[in-house]
């Protein structure tokens, strides 16, 4: 297990829609405060501090009615074994099944139904309505945790998390897991002397994103080129013509569950029967859950990803 060293400030504070990247990796942004002294402990006692984007939140005890309203949170929560310390999610907290799913929403968060369950700690991964600021003034401590930018920034979460919970140890080694399976997965695959491109669809309105996302991260890993990367805006809304144009070699779909989409779809566009990726078969219906969340089911994502690329190189690209 790699040690974590807790320093008294450690990161800056997460910006909203993503974070600055630059932590290294395994690196826990928080700190434990006993006898007002900054301790270097993979165990830490409560009370315990986590730099996250709302500021410096103070945990005064081990969590144990923890409420998230944030999917990859409770992902992340579960994985790292605070499960039964969580008591509720919101509606969109499919994962793991055994996950308290409650009407809680997180994009309309209710100040007085979250504070009702008497949470001693609350996730959130957006600022709506004010919730942050509504429940630190009744004294119930936030996490605001918003959507990772990079690799390094989902470590930081899971840390963050495992700190703020007790749970420190079991975060680290599921940091050390993934970057270990995403080295695994990163070797699998043989050199190839072109790089393959790809574009990657978000919803059938024909919304993608580029290498400078978290998305893109992902996929820039196995040495893919991504036909959005042209466009200047990080989320760009492509047109059936650019994409034609581009002729990418895979497509990924994110939009399976929520607009149906699948390879068959795809090929009936008008044109696109003709394009490289659907052509040899290499357009990749993707679960639009594991492909929007940052917590540990990025592996599932980049094992997809590298079998799609395994699987053209196989029939020669």
């Amino acid at each position: 297990m790699r040690r974590i060293a807790l320093f008294s400030a450690l990161l800056v504070a997460l910006a909203a829609c993503g974070t600055t990247g630059e932590t290294t990796r395994s690196t826990a942004a928080a700190t434990t405060m006993v006898a007002d002294e900054t301790v270097d402990t993979e165990s830490p006692d409560f009370p315990v501090m986590v730099d996250a984007a709302n500021g410096e939140v103070i945990v005064e005890l081990r969590p144990e009615r923890i409420v998230s309203l944030a999917p990859t949170a409770t992902e992340i929560l579960f994985a790292i074994g605070a499960g039964d310390q969580v008591i509720a999610v919101d509606e969109f907290s499919n994962f793991p099944e055994e996950a308290p799913t409650t009407d809680l929403s997180g994009f309309e968060p209710n100040v007085e139904a979250v504070a009702a369950l008497d949470p001693d700690l609350v996730v959130v991964s957006d600022d709506l309505n004010d919730i942050v600021s509504a429940l630190t003034s009744i004294e119930i401590p936030v996490i605001h945790h918003p959507a990772a930018a990079t690799l390094d920034d989902s470590y930081t979460q899971i840390e963050q998390l495992g700190l703020a919970t007790g749970n420190l140890d079991d975060a680290a080694t599921l940091v050390a897991s993934i970057q270990d399976d995403i080295d695994r997965l990163v070797a699998s695959l043989p050199e190839i002397d072109e790089p393959l491109s790809y574009y990657h669809e978000l919803d059938s309105s024909l919304f993608s994103v580029t290498a400078e996302t978290f998305i893109g991260e992902i996929y820039s890993l196995v040495g893919l080129e991504n036909i959005a990367d042209e466009v200047e805006t990080q989320y760009p809304q492509l047109s059936a013509e650019y994409i034609i144009d581009a002729d990418p070699d895979l497509i990924f779909l994110a939009d399976t569950k929520c607009c149906g989409e699948s390879p068959e779809t795809v090929a009936a566009r008008p044109g696109w029967e003709q394009l490289t990726a659907v052509s040899r078969g290499s357009v990749v219906a993707l679960d639009d859950d594991v492909a929007s969340r940052w917590g540990p089911r990025v592996v599932e994502l980049l094992e997809t990803i590298v079998g799609a690329v395994l699987s053209m190189e196989a029939v020669g690209s």
